[in-house]
């Protein structure tokens, strides 16, 4: 019997393990996902956190009941991959060979990586929103904060969904508006960028919101550490940004095991074909989602896409032929803009963000590059298409290649 191994059970993991349940025969196909734990999380969910609109609860469900029925699950940390003999060692000791290597191991943020970020103020004057802890703790801390000087800071990029840290600064902005604090609270938003964003019209347009909304943004702030006593954080060209609470985006990094297996790059993230999803280590292991060095977004949806080339290239590669589907860096991402409204943008590696109507051309029903309700309704709605259709594998209405159809340059 041939065995399939899929590594991370997080979105792109969960996917890949439908999907190719339902086509790999069971006398013939060993699958294994294999995850440290039996908790799934809706990790965009952690953003609503912060703000009380949602609660950890919303966000956590058991891992078993979105895998697949028939497969193994097998519960341990990862200590190394050793392609040479196509085989994995795990932390309990357990060593599992495989004929195919999925990894999709994911991404997480690593605060020690910057001098002074973790330490005494730790979840006290300093804060993540990308773990449901740091979230959880955030959102107690702001029940009772009478205000002061609120600095968003990306340490460093790439990190998982890019919009993440604006949609923070937006529903700052509405959150301190509907307690009656905003002109109480001082909001500067600290990135690496040379603006708002990634793309240079999304960032024109976002980096217009902020200073709608009056958010100062810092641009080209590349942050070398943390100064807790004198609380501000500290440029590599020794600029200086104070704050009086800091939310921070610390840098992401891949699995550890990816380093202990001395094939991952600097942040431990895999080298991977941008086109097909094949690892650059061996022709039989492929990686996907936030696991990838690819230049597209870390992101579900980005995952979501990912996985429907994959599937199609694993099938060929398990047959022996030309891997034949292709990658575009096709990412779709809702941005939550505050007071009921978001924007919508849609792009790939090629093509930057465009205004438009999405996914029916002319018709919508969201709006990309606009504010609108319907888009916000559409970020709040992905919640249920996520634990009920996306994990599942379902075919979804929106192509893994981006379609130019409704848009317009």
């Amino acid at each position: 019997m041939k065995k399939l191994v899929i590594l991370g059970a997080g979105t792109a993991g969960t996917i890949m393990a439908n999907k190719l349940a339902g086509v790999l025969p069971r006398d013939k196909w060993q699958i294994t996902n294999v995850d440290r734990d039996e908790t799934h999380h809706y990790q965009p969910g952690y953003l609503f956190i912060p703000f009380g609109i949602y609660s950890p609860r919303d966000v956590v469900k058991p891992r078993r009941d979105y895998l697949p029925r028939g497969i193994e699950v097998a519960l341990s940390a990862i200590d190394v991959i050793e392609p040479d003999q196509n085989r994995v060692r795990f932390a309990n000791g357990c060593v599992l060979g495989y004929d195919f290597l999925l990894i999709a191991t994911g991404a997480r943020p690593v605060p020690a990586q910057t001098e002074g970020l973790p330490g005494g103020d730790w979840h006290k004057s300093i804060f993540d929103f990308y773990t449901l802890e740091g979230a959880a703790a955030l959102a107690r801390h702001l029940k009772h904060w009478a205000g002061g000087r609120l600095v968003i800071n990306i340490v460093e990029m790439p990190i998982k969904c890019p919009v993440a840290p604006l949609e923070f600064a937006f529903l700052a902005d509405w959150f301190f508006t509907e307690a009656g604090l905003r002109h109480k609270v001082e909001i500067e938003f600290v990135t690496p960028l040379s603006g708002a964003f990634t793309k240079p019209k999304a960032s024109e347009l976002l980096g217009d919101f902020l200073n709608r909304k009056n958010i100062h943004l810092t641009a080209d702030f590349s942050t070398g550490n943390v100064d807790q006593a004198g609380k501000k954080i500290v440029s590599w060209d020794q600029r200086e940004v104070s704050y009086d609470l800091l939310v921070t985006v610390p840098t992401n990094m891949g699995d550890e095991a990816i380093a202990r297996s001395g094939f991952g790059d600097g942040l431990n993230f895999i080298p991977t074909d941008k086109h097909t999803l094949r690892s650059k280590v061996k022709d039989n292991i492929f990686v996907l989602g936030d696991a990838t060095d690819l230049p597209s977004s870390k992101a579900g949806s980005v995952a979501h896409f990912q996985a429907d080339i994959l599937f199609e290239n694993l099938l060929d590669a398990i047959d022996d032929r030309p891997l034949r589907a292709k990658f575009d860096g096709h990412a779709n991402c809702f941005i939550e803009s505050g007071f009921n409204k978001g924007l919508l943008i849609d792009f790939n590696y090629e093509t930057e963000p465009l205004p438009g109507k999405f996914p029916l051309p002319g018709i919508g029903p969201f709006s990309l590059l606009e504010e609108t309700t319907m888009n916000h309704y559409g970020k709040m709605m992905f919640r249920w298409v996520y634990w009920n259709l996306l994990l599942r594998g379902a075919e979804l209405p929106i192509e893994a290649e981006m379609s130019m159809a409704g848009k317009r340059r």
